[in-house]
């Protein structure tokens, strides 16, 4: 990291000593034989000596002092590459460098023979690793409880244009970061039947028998804060079989067989996401989410306990936080072993379960907040099934008295949907059993009032808070752009490192400094040619880096819109082909993004964009003017190299549809300026950072509801308006850039042309002229990079320190800093 300081040679050469007895005796190599996983993993473990002792002392010290622990649940923690992360934040990043220097040895490629753990997808579970790392930043003793998947989402490739989707194997030369816990071994049921017992005071109390048992397994990996500030825990649960080998049955010749009951166990922790399109996905979907869920809360009721507490001091104690609606089956599960396995009275429980859970929704897409079938609920977790049908009836008797009959009302704030099958709506589950929901920007959780939460909202009016999403500007600016940090530095001091949240508005004043401006462009300049290098060795194209580099990289969504993106480009190309001779501004296109397996219609969108380039790239007329690339397998190392290298971000999704977005926020924070809707934090970025300085377009969240209740879906009349528009969506349908099948997007074409839902030629031309405003500041460089600055100086808000603190205050109750 730029702005260290220089590193002692006693440290220096104590830690070198430390990597080579790792190498030599946990590694079994010797200095002249290690590959580069070798020195990754000497080199880990040697940091690892360096965060146990803190670790253990800090958990002692939580458990001594009684403190509030946070308990974050989340499907996902997409923490990447940890090597890094861990180094400077225990400020061993120069010392090691040098010693490995001393060695032989680079540091950055012994980076690279990291593997991304595969442990989340998107910006969900990048946003619980910011989380992570900002709770031990501030000393917010916190578990993160989730899954340790064999082969998380997917490692993505690209064949003739199309997505393939083949397993994520990070694990195959383990992980030195992790710890397993085998005494750790937690037990989970599923299936069965539920029967009364008469308790010793004559009371009935309900008694599940699973027909099915499986363990959850702990491996632990510690989260080091800033300057070793805190550290904490991440939790994550592998499933294995009661019994690994059935020795009968193998005997016995049935040697399938006798490991099949592993196999089905093993299935819940292999892979984030199954595609849920078939029945035995849904059910393994809801396995998934079942199984971390009980083995978090039966760990960290064990840790309460343990530690002499009764259970009624649990929300004194206590503070879980559901990271979206994928736990929400915790809400029946705490219920469950407070009132079967702890004897509690109904009242205690729900109260203690209430004031213990919060809840943050993550979207308003209907299918994204998640309801199960009440068939596959009774048969899988039939004793949850009970407590959900109790809770809702003590839910609507309630409601009943206090004199609310309204039929319409009283279903829709059900928590059991009645149309179209009976499903259990989980959304409304985490709602009713936490003391608060919020939303994650301030327009997605008024959205979230007037919408998927309109009634419950109106029943319980002081339930749903905002927290604007933020991002860890250690890992976003000071690690994937050293030279920028270097820079700021200069500009504002070393004291950036410790509050880069208040200290970068500093940066406002040298916003005009044309020495500063000329370090932006030349760090930018910089980082285009390392990610140019990346692109030619991975896909053999060639980038001039004095184009504008205009960004897109997010999940492959129809509402994110890079069929937009895509339209742009093609509009784009045509023009340059229609006149070849006018004066252009050179550009480069770059997507990159995972679509679901399952997705039909994003992957299409995948292939769309790779059709293009291949015509665009290798068409002569368009002299390099204009290139567009696909790059694959999206992740968070992927994203460290593109960030830094944007010229343009693209956030343009169909306004009131993303929740907040956290890309936006790292963009902005390197430097780069923004093409957007009125969308998510788009919001509160162009209030902060100043409309100038961004490039806000389309219609709004308002508008876009209003064209969708009015019916106004066929575009034709923005689409006759538009030339353009109707020559880029000719070109797409005709087949132009699909050459060998011209029908492959007629009906993406048919769609866009009659039934346009995410209002992409109803947003294409004012997208159009706000390109060209883009285009227009970026022939002035010294507005362009007054501009980038301001954008860096302006976003110190969005840091996920900042909504931690608000988190810590006003929802989990607990002190900053201890």
């Amino acid at each position: 990291m730029q702005g260290s300081s220089t590193p002692v040679p006693e440290q220096v050469e104590n830690f070198k000593q430390e990597v080579l007895t790792r190498l030599r005796y946990d590694v079994g190599k010797d200095a002249a034989d290690a590959y580069a996983h070798d020195w990754f993993e000497a080199l880990a473990l040697a940091a690892r000596r360096y965060i146990v002792d803190g670790w253990d002392e800090a958990s002692h010290s939580i458990d001594r002092g009684r403190r509030k622990r946070v308990y974050y649940l989340s499907l996902e923690f997409l923490i990447g590459r940890l090597l890094i992360d861990n180094l400077s934040n225990l400020g061993l990043l120069e010392i090691a460098r040098e010693a490995l220097l001393q060695l032989g040895v680079d540091l950055e490629q012994v980076r690279l023979a990291e593997p991304d753990a595969a442990l989340g997808n998107g910006g969900l579970g990048r946003l619980a690793a910011c989380f992570m790392e900002s709770m031990a930043t501030l000393d917010i003793p916190a578990y993160g409880y989730g899954i340790r998947y064999e082969h998380g989402l997917f490692r993505q490739s690209i064949a003739d244009g199309w997505q393939q989707e083949q397993p994520e194997t990070w694990l195959d030369f383990g992980n030195p970061w992790e710890f397993e816990r085998p005494e750790c071994s937690i037990s989970i049921g599923f299936g069965g039947s539920v029967y009364a017992l008469n308790g010793s005071d004559g009371s009935a109390r309900q008694h599940w028998e699973p027909m099915e048992r499986l363990r959850a397994v702990a491996y632990d990996m510690p989260i080091v804060g800033w300057r070793r500030a805190g550290v904490n825990t991440l939790r994550l649960w592998r499933a294995r079989g009661e019994e690994t080998l059935k020795l009968d049955r193998f005997n016995a010749g049935d040697h399938l067989g006798a490991v099949a009951d592993t196999a089905r166990a093993e299935s819940i922790s292999r892979v984030l996401y199954p595609a849920d399109s078939t029945e035995a996905g849904q059910e393994l979907r809801l396995r998934q989410e079942y199984f971390f869920v009980s083995a978090s809360l039966q760990d960290l009721l064990q840790r309460h306990l343990g530690q002499g507490l009764a259970l009624a001091s649990l929300p004194a104690r206590v503070a879980i936080q559901l990271n979206d609606t994928h736990p929400a089956i915790a809400v029946a599960e705490l219920m469950r072993l407070l009132l079967d396995d702890h004897h509690l009275q109904w009242e205690q429980a729900w109260g203690l379960t209430v004031a213990t859970l919060s809840y943050t929704n993550h979207t308003l897409l209907p299918e994204a907040l998640e309801s199960w079938p009440v068939a596959l609920m009774e048969r899988l977790l039939p004793r949850h099934m009970q407590i959900i049908y109790l809770i809702n009836a003590f839910h609507i008797d309630a409601l009943r008295a206090k004199d609310i009959h309204d039929f319409a009302l009283l279903r829709a704030v059900s928590l059991i949907e009645e149309d179209n099958g009976r499903r259990v709506r989980m959304g409304n589950l985490a709602f009713l059993g936490s003391h608060s929901v919020n939303g994650v920007s301030a327009l997605h959780t008024e959205l979230m009032r007037e919408t998927v939460f309109r009634d419950l909202h109106r029943l319980y009016p002081a339930r749903i808070s905002n927290k604007t999403n933020g991002v860890t500007f250690r890992r976003w600016l000071f690690q994937a752009n050293p030279e920028l940090t270097g820079l700021l530095c200069e500009c504002l001091g070393r004291e950036l490192l410790d509050d880069p949240e208040r200290r970068l508005r500093g940066l406002e004043a040298h916003a005009g400094d044309a020495a500063v401006q000329r370090g932006f462009a030349q760090q930018r300049r910089h980082n285009k040619a390392r990610l140019a290098q990346l692109v030619e060795e991975r896909l053999g194209i060639r980038l001039d880096v004095e184009a504008l580099f205009d960004v897109q990289v997010k999940r492959i969504h129809e509402y994110k819109r890079q069929l937009l993106n895509l339209l742009h480009a093609v509009a784009l190309y045509q023009d340059i082909r229609n006149d070849p001779a006018a004066p252009r501004l050179p550009r480069v296109k770059i997507f990159a993004g995972k679509a679901a397996p399952s997705y039909h219609q994003a992957k299409l969108i995948i292939k769309l964009a790779n059709d293009i380039a291949r015509i665009v790239n290798d068409d002569p007329t368009v002299r390099g003017l204009l290139k567009v690339v696909f790059i694959p397998n999206y992740n968070v190392s992927l994203a460290e190299a593109i960030i830094p290298a944007a010229d343009l971000s693209e956030q343009i999704s169909t306004a009131g549809l993303e929740a907040s977005g956290t890309s936006n926020m790292k963009f902005a924070l390197n430097g780069a300026l923004t093409i957007g809707t009125l969308d998510g934090a788009n919001v509160e970025m162009s209030e902060r950072i100043g409309l100038e300085n961004l490039f806000i377009f389309g219609l709004t969240a308002q508008q876009v509801e209003a064209r969708k209740h009015a019916g106004e879906l066929s575009m034709a009349g923005e689409i006759a308006a538009s030339p353009r528009l109707q020559e880029a969506l000719q070109a797409i349908g005709s087949g132009v850039f699909s050459p060998d099948d011209a029908n492959r997007y007629t009906a993406l074409v048919e769609g866009l042309r009659h039934d346009d839902r995410f209002m992409l030629c109803a947003d294409f031309e004012a997208y159009w002229q706000a390109q060209a405003r883009v285009e227009a500041l970026w022939r002035e460089p010294s507005r362009w990079w007054r501009a980038a600055v301001l954008n860096t100086a302006r976003v110190g808000w969005f840091s996920s320190d900042r909504t931690i603190r608000e988190y810590a205050e006003e929802i989990w109750k607990v002190p900053v800093g201890g």
